[in-house]
């Protein structure tokens, strides 16, 4: 399910700078969409890792200590009554049967209903989703030019005081779990201290989230303090290895300005390792969203699945959990399919590939340089 990060693309020719070995006009095949093959191949491989998503969240939620059953007609019902509603529910035929009717109504967008309130699982689920997608949009849109920024900014001025400082800052922050961050916001800006903005999200349901911009301080900030630290750190060590090419160091021989280098040459090779950065940061994001909501009673996806896990509501612990296991395959595709487009040497082969231990080197770059 995990994504395969791309090597970053060749520097842009211009300003006499030589290119690394392998790029030029040589690469470019007169058939710009010789990667198509691989394109369907990955859609593949994504559609048979949603396969074996949804058997995995089926059978995990049959595990749960919970007989549905049980939970719909309450703990006072008879074992007889509780038999019946089983057999009409299906419950006591194999389980590759059930699950490939579960599959088969998924597919056509019957998720089921709650055993809690009776209502379509996918109802209540999109009623929060809105939220949610409100909350991760705003930290994105924050997130990605201030770190990208600030990552540049640290590379350039890499084993200064200030690029130390802020490195011991951001490792600081990312020590921290997210709950910890999202207590401690509340103590400062919620409490006697600063009492600035309320710490609970109590959403008005007939207004927009992001028409609510006092509920959505904390959330943002804590979400943007548990992802910062990783893409600078990313950001910053690509562009540290791009700045230490020798093509790098012949524009500089060649008096090119440093102002140009950084962002003619340097910037445009760290691109393709944030693009799979990016989407690292949203499957954080979708995880932190879990813990954020939790704590500040936010009505998005996360508090919906506190509450299914707390009720024992399958229909909707399966619906949140399958779909949130779908957007991350589905933020895997899209971002590789963005850096081949970004990169020339992978956009003119049939075989866009990584070495084995290019998904690792992408992670050790978050650690600093």
């Amino acid at each position: 399910m995990a994504s395969s990060p791309i090597p970053a693309p060749s520097p842009q020719a211009g300003d006499g700078v030589p290119q690394p070995a392998g790029s030029g006009r040589a690469h470019h095949s007169p058939s710009r969409l010789v990667w198509l093959p691989w394109l369907g191949k990955r859609l593949l491989s994504g559609l048979a890792t949603i396969l074996v998503i949804s058997a995995v969240v089926y059978l995990g939620t049959l595990a749960l200590p919970s007989d549905p059953a049980r939970v719909i007609l309450g703990p006072e019902a008879t074992d007889a009554a509780v038999a019946l509603l089983r057999e009409q529910l299906g419950l006591n035929r194999p389980i590759p049967v059930q699950y490939f009717d579960w599959l088969g109504h998924v597919l056509r967008g019957d998720f089921g209903k709650s055993l809690d309130s009776g209502v379509p699982a996918m109802e209540i689920v999109s009623d929060r989703l809105g939220n949610s997608f409100a909350l991760m949009f705003l930290v994105l849109a924050l997130n990605t030019p201030a770190t990208f920024l600030l990552g540049v900014f640290m590379a350039v001025r890499r084993d200064s005081r200030l690029d130390r400082t802020l490195m011991a800052l951001l490792i600081g922050v990312k020590a921290f779990p997210p709950f910890a961050i999202a207590v401690a916001l509340i103590i400062v800006f919620s409490t006697s201290v600063l009492p600035i903005v309320p710490a609970v999200s109590l959403l008005d349901p007939a207004l927009s989230a992001l028409a609510q911009p006092q509920y959505l301080v904390l959330p943002v900030a804590t979400l943007l303090l548990i992802v910062m630290p990783f893409l600078t750190r990313l950001i910053r060590a690509g562009m540290i290895e791009a700045l230490d090419a020798e093509y790098i160091a012949a524009a500089r021989l060649r008096g090119v300005p440093e102002r140009r280098i950084v962002w003619r040459h340097a910037v445009p090779n760290a691109l393709a390792p944030v693009i799979q950065g990016i989407a690292m940061t949203v499957r954080m994001l979708l995880g932190g969203a879990l813990i954020v909501e939790v704590v500040y009673s936010y009505p998005g996806i996360g508090s919906a699945l506190n509450s299914a896990i707390e009720n024992r509501d399958i229909p909707v612990l399966q619906t949140i959990t399958l779909l949130m296991a779908v957007s991350v395959v589905v933020i895997n595709l899209l971002a590789d399919f963005a850096t081949v487009l970004l990169t020339p040497r992978l956009r003119t082969t049939a075989k866009p590939q990584l070495s084995s231990g290019a998904k690792a080197r992408l992670r050790l770059k978050a650690g600093g340089v």
